[in-house]
């Protein structure tokens, strides 16, 4: 179980906190498709095995994460109907009060004529509800060794808690214990232990959800069993006290009142908007899109800012995976490809393959007459990109290091259905 214990704990802090985009689902047919061309490069390769070091199941994690961010630019990037340059001309969104509220365009280009632009004045940001216990001495125990529980219901659900209280432990430990059950309950609350100046310690208890509906008057409710021990427990806890109701967002568009359960919210299926503060009264943030050639700039910068990741990928298992050097030939090419085009508009190539941006030139490319054929170089640019991002994306085990064991005999090798991908088998198996 070690190694999937450490390839598990390496993706989870890495990259467990990162929201997936509509770019992460994928059709029946975009699914089978990937599978048939996994077994297909199974069917082809030689039997090797892994040479197993730390750094090989981080390597191959590396890869699939960097080559997943490629491809949802990229995809981002062909939303767009086909034609030069309109790629590169999503729709940005820009708020002119980005510390009150943030927007983020998730609509159609063609029809974002309709809402050039519009205000909105932040009343109040929603708030999740939260239950502070009491504060106790950290060192003490105020209640006696034995088995407790009690009954916690949300709006949908009613859960009984179960814990055992040890002659050895104290009220801090007990706070710890009840933290973790709760949160790791997974039923839409995280629960911590927090302290005050003097040292006491208790036992907090949050909604990860916000905001209340009319006929709701809260998000979750604790009360004890009706025996004197669990009555005893949640007085000495105080877990049952309200510390902050929930609340909704209140905000004013366009002059006109509105809220919201969340402070993350769409607004004609065409804007995603987060609340992060309060507006100053009758000061409202206008809410727009950027000029076409700030948009233009910024897409362009997205798409460099993720193949230069992929090339930093490769360079940070250099010492540890010889092989990663095939990470960063196939990658940077890309850019070797079209290098005296790209530098013509902006987009310089240093002698490792790495992008950066010209901003003043790459905005004169851009705006000038002959923007059409910058932006032909772009696309294909992209595209070409996307390809080397979608094999490395199949196989990520072909650029760590490995000893061959045989080479199937050409023309008559078969499909190894128990191997569809080395990768997922390296994720389970440590002796892979």
């Amino acid at each position: 179980m070690a190694g999937i214990d450490t390839a598990y704990n390496y993706y989870l802090s890495t990259y467990g906190k990162q929201s997936a985009s509509r770019y992460d689902s994928h059709k029946k047919s975009e699914l089978r498709s990937i599978y048939n061309n996994i077994v297909k490069i199974n069917k082809d390769s030689p039997l090797y095995k892994i040479k197993h070091s730390g750094d090989v199941q981080k390597f191959a994690i590396d890869i699939k994460e960097s080559t997943r961010v490629i491809k949802n630019v990229i995809a981002s990037l062909s939303d767009a109907e086909e034609g030069i340059g309109n790629a590169f001309q999503k729709k940005i969104a820009v708020s002119s009060q980005e510390d009150v509220v943030s927007a983020d365009f998730i609509g159609d280009s063609k029809e974002s004529e309709e809402t050039d632009s519009f205000l909105i004045e932040v009343k109040q940001l929603a708030s999740s509800q939260v239950n502070l216990g009491n504060f106790l001495d950290k060192d003490n125990l105020s209640l006696r060794p034995g088995s407790y529980s009690f009954d916690l219901e949300n709006t949908s659900s009613a859960f009984e808690f179960q814990f055992t209280i040890n002659s050895d432990d104290t009220n801090y430990t007990t706070q710890l214990k009840l933290s973790n059950l709760i949160t790791n309950a997974d039923i839409g609350l995280k629960a911590s232990v927090v302290e005050d100046p003097n040292g006491l310690s208790a036992l907090q208890i949050e909604s990860v959800s916000t905001g209340i509906a009319p006929e709701e008057n809260y998000l979750f409710s604790i009360y004890p069993q009706g025996t004197r021990d669990s009555i005893s427990a949640i007085d000495a806890l105080g877990i049952d006290h309200v510390a902050q109701e929930a609340g909704n967002a209140v905000f004013l568009l366009d002059g006109v009142e509105r809220s919201a359960y969340s402070n993350t919210f769409t607004i004609n299926h065409a804007f995603e908007l987060t609340l992060r503060g309060l507006s100053e009264e009758g000061n409202p943030a206008v809410i727009g899109f950027k000029t076409n050639a700030d948009a233009m700039a910024e897409n362009i910068q997205t798409l460099v800012d993720s193949y230069n990741s992929i090339l930093h990928t490769a360079n940070k298992y250099s010492d540890s995976q010889h092989q990663s050097v095939k990470l960063y030939r196939d990658m940077s090419s890309t850019a070797f490809t079209f290098q005296n085009s790209l530098e013509s508009m902006g987009l310089l190539v240093d002698d490792k393959g790495e992008i950066s941006i010209d901003k003043a030139l790459l905005t004169e490319s851009v705006s000038e007459e002959n923007a059409e054929e910058h932006l032909s170089v772009l696309n294909e640019f992209k595209n070409l990109l996307n390809t080397k991002a979608n094999n490395a994306s199949l196989d990520p085990m072909k650029y760590v290091d490995k000893i061959i064991v045989t080479y199937k005999n050409p023309g008559k090798n078969l499909v190894t259905p128990y191997i569809t991908s080395i990768y997922s088998g390296m994720m389970m198996d440590r002796y892979c």
